[in-house]
């Protein structure tokens, strides 16, 4: 998802029109319900200016039906950042809509400060899809931590396919210490074929750097 930039989302003169007329919280919560997309678009712009708002665009990103309406509503909610928001945006990781996970996933890419203190919860969850999702936040973190994650998941996950997404990011980011970890998850998974190739990659990398 191209994450939208305020400056790129001027409305067309009729939206103008219809914003200027309601600009305060009441107003645009009314155009959030109108049947044009052109109406909720320019609401949910502008109800990023109100802290009220998360709950609003949260419940209104999963029923939200147009793409271009669900593309601003992500952009308000990244730039809002708070906590109602980025809770919204961890739950959108359990929905069966793979477009709107994937959408999440980037925006909380958006948020690394916001969802830090989540990352701990997020990578223990019941459901290994959710744990694999937050491997893919992981990647655009610039956090000391992250190695360190990384090695605990291949650790300790027991789901071989969010091991394999983590050794991956390993193969990026790891360090010496990745070392050991990656030696006992061939062992753990000497079965697996993608798991071998990668852990093979990961410390060749590793060595060589």
């Amino acid at each position: 998802m191209a994450l939208i930039k305020k400056t790129d989302l001027a409305p067309p003169a009729q939206e103008q029109e219809v914003g200027a007329a309601q600009r305060d919280f009441e107003g645009l919560l009314e155009l959030l319900q109108q049947a044009d997309p052109a109406q909720r678009r320019w609401a949910v712009q502008d109800l990023a200016a109100y802290s009220q708002a998360s709950p609003v665009l949260v419940a209104q990103v999963e029923r939200e039906a147009d793409l271009s309406v669900r593309e601003v509503i992500f952009s308000s909610l990244i730039r809002l950042g708070d906590e109602t928001a980025v809770a919204g945006l961890v739950s959108c990781l359990k929905s069966e809509d793979a477009g709107l996970r994937n959408e999440a996933i980037d925006a909380l890419k958006q948020l690394p400060r916001e969802i830090e203190p989540l990352l701990s919860t997020l990578l223990h969850d019941p459901d290994p899809d959710v744990r694999i999702f937050t491997v893919n936040v992981l990647e655009s973190l610039r956090h000391p931590l992250v190695e360190q994650w990384l090695i605990e998941v291949i650790r300790a996950d027991p789901h071989v396919n969010v091991c394999a997404t983590a050794v991956d990011l390993l193969g990026e980011v790891g360090v010496k210490e990745a070392i050991p970890a990656l030696q006992e998850l061939k062992q753990r998974f000497s079965s697996e074929p993608y798991i071998q190739f990668a852990a093979d990659v990961a410390l060749k990398r590793i060595n060589e750097a």
